[in-house]
């Protein structure tokens, strides 16, 4: 069968000659004509649009979908690409794009609009019910477009569109693109519920990217097999420069994605690049994450190398800094091996280190749990842990006499407790305290200053984006302001310092109370 293969391509090769006609002829005659052009496309236009049946099976594959995402079990999440009924109408789509078809582009973005407009609901909606709300590394992986998430939406849509065409394993092939898909969709659905914007916004982006790649990859394909506009119905010159507006508009924001992926991926590589030469040839980097949204850049690492080799990793960040031209903060765990270790002896240490790094990690998260939960009066449980950024969150318990002093107080004192992180407590809502001022002062004196950082600091703990300020004047502030108008702009030059917006409000007399106020 090789054999012939050759013989035909020999044979519309004459005298050798590989010019444009020759290669355009053998396409046609070996690619184009060996596809049934109206039979694919009478298929696609059956199945791109919307139904009753296309919606409920879209709703019960993100349900499943956000389970297996809260459950952190991939085989949950597998099961739920296997009903998903993505693949008709984003392969619909790239076929009109590459048909030139207008109404069938509207079919296919219509059912591809509800669709997802009733997954994110839907998923949104089971999150909310549900008692599992912690991201899981599951959630957390979908979070971020990278190289390896769009290859596989590339590699998808490449075997989905081919399988459409030459009607072989299409139904297989959709279970790939669904996996590309509609996990991403279900943490869209799940930051929503939570209201998790890095969440929500990192996974959108996602879709999208896959979205885009898969619709223009099928496209691209779609055009290699012979589909053109001579196969669809005539339309105005209009639709035919909508058509190439909606390729244009899709294809910027994926050119975007790819460049910031691309930024990403040579950066990573220029890191363990420097640190395989800062270490040498006997060294290997074993882990590198790099956390590109931290400022400044947040880069971790585990290198096995030869004691001999020991690097002061501050020097080594500062080389890094230097390298990439921007700041980076390097946390570098070196693990050392006598220069007669072997091949096993350093699997066994590369082991003992992995082992060694999350049973720390974890012991760590741990006693941060358990030490704010005993110090805010609720559960370990209902401390919220990002070991990511070091950061724990409570919501305190209302304790018997305690004011907000007390909680800013209890903060301050777990955050020299537990080192090296950022904790957060956020105190029972009450009224913001008075501001008092003297007699005629228009100044703060101390009692009065540590009032608006005590509501300063309520107010971002409550996520309060704006106070109202009594005396503020509106507009731009008189030549001569009054007594109250003075205190105002006393009270929200401080508050503005803390990254509190103010708005003005009625005065109240000598003393000052702050009232959450929209911007």
């Amino acid at each position: 069968m090789i054999e012939a293969r050759h013989a035909r391509f020999a044979q519309a090769l004459p005298d050798s000659r590989f010019d444009a006609f020759t290669v355009y002829r053998w396409w046609r005659e070996h690619v184009v004509a060996s596809v049934d052009h109206e039979r694919v496309v009478t298929r696609i236009v059956d199945d791109s649009g919307w139904s009753a049946r296309y919606l409920f099976m879209t709703m019960m594959s993100a349900g499943i979908a956000v389970l297996g995402l809260l459950l952190s079990s991939p085989a949950v999440v597998i099961g739920a690409m296997l009903i998903s009924p993505l693949m008709s109408p984003i392969l619909g789509l790239g076929f009109s794009l590459a048909l030139f078809d207008f109404t069938e582009m509207r079919r296919a973005l219509a059912a591809l609009a509800i669709g997802t407009v009733a997954a994110v609901a839907f998923t949104a909606l089971i999150v909310l019910l549900s008692p599992l709300k912690a991201p899981t590394t599951e959630i957390l992986a979908r979070t971020r477009p990278n190289l390896f998430d769009l290859l596989v939406a590339l590699f998808a849509a490449l075997a989905g569109t081919f399988a459409i065409i030459r009607g072989r394993g299409e139904t297989i092939v959709g279970v790939a693109i669904a996996t590309a898909l509609m996990p991403p969709l279900a943490v869209v659905g799940y930051g929503l519920a939570t209201m998790n914007v890095p969440v929500l916004g990192g996974a959108l982006a996602l879709f999208a990217t896959n979205f885009l790649t898969i619709a223009l990859a099928a496209t691209v394909m779609a055009r290699y097999y012979g589909f053109g506009h001579h196969l669809s119905g005539r339309q105005s010159w209009l639709q035919t420069v909508v058509l190439l507006c909606v390729f244009v508009l899709m294809a910027v924001p994926l050119g975007i994605s790819l460049s910031r992926i691309a930024r990403e991926t040579v950066t990573a590589t220029q890191v363990r690049s420097f640190l395989s030469e800062s270490f040498g040839t006997n060294a290997r980097v074993t882990q590198l994450d790099i956390d590109f949204d931290r400022r400044p850049l947040a880069i971790r690492s585990v290198v096995i190398a030869p004691r001999t080799a020991a690097k002061d990793s501050l020097v080594l960040q500062t080389a890094l800094s230097k390298r990439l031209a921007r700041p980076v903060r390097l946390q570098l765990d070196q693990v050392l091996l006598d220069p007669s270790a072997g091949s096993l002896e350093t699997q066994r240490a590369e082991l003992a280190q992995a082992s060694s790094t999350a049973l720390a990690a974890d012991a760590e998260a741990e006693r941060i749990a358990q030490l704010v939960a005993v110090a805010a009066g609720v559960a370990p449980g209902d401390v919220t842990i990002d070991r990511d950024h070091r950061r724990a969150t409570v919501s305190a318990t209302p304790l018997p006499g305690a004011g907000p002093q007390t909680y800013r107080a209890l903060e301050r004192r777990l955050s020299r407790a537990a080192s090296g992180w950022q904790v957060a407590i956020v105190p029972p809502l009450a009224r913001f305290p008075a501001i008092r001022f003297a007699d005629d002062v228009d100044t703060l004196d101390p009692a009065a200053r540590d009032a608006v950082l005590l509501s300063a600091w309520e107010a971002r703990r409550w996520n309060i984006p704006a106070l109202a300020v009594p005396g503020l004047p509106e507009g731009d502030s008189p030549e001569r302001p009054a007594l109250n108008q003075r205190r105002g702009l006393a009270v929200a030059g401080l508050l503005r310092e803390q990254g509190i917006a103010v708005v003005p409000a009625p005065a109240e007399g000598q003393a000052f109370t702050l009232r959450a106020q929209e911007p």
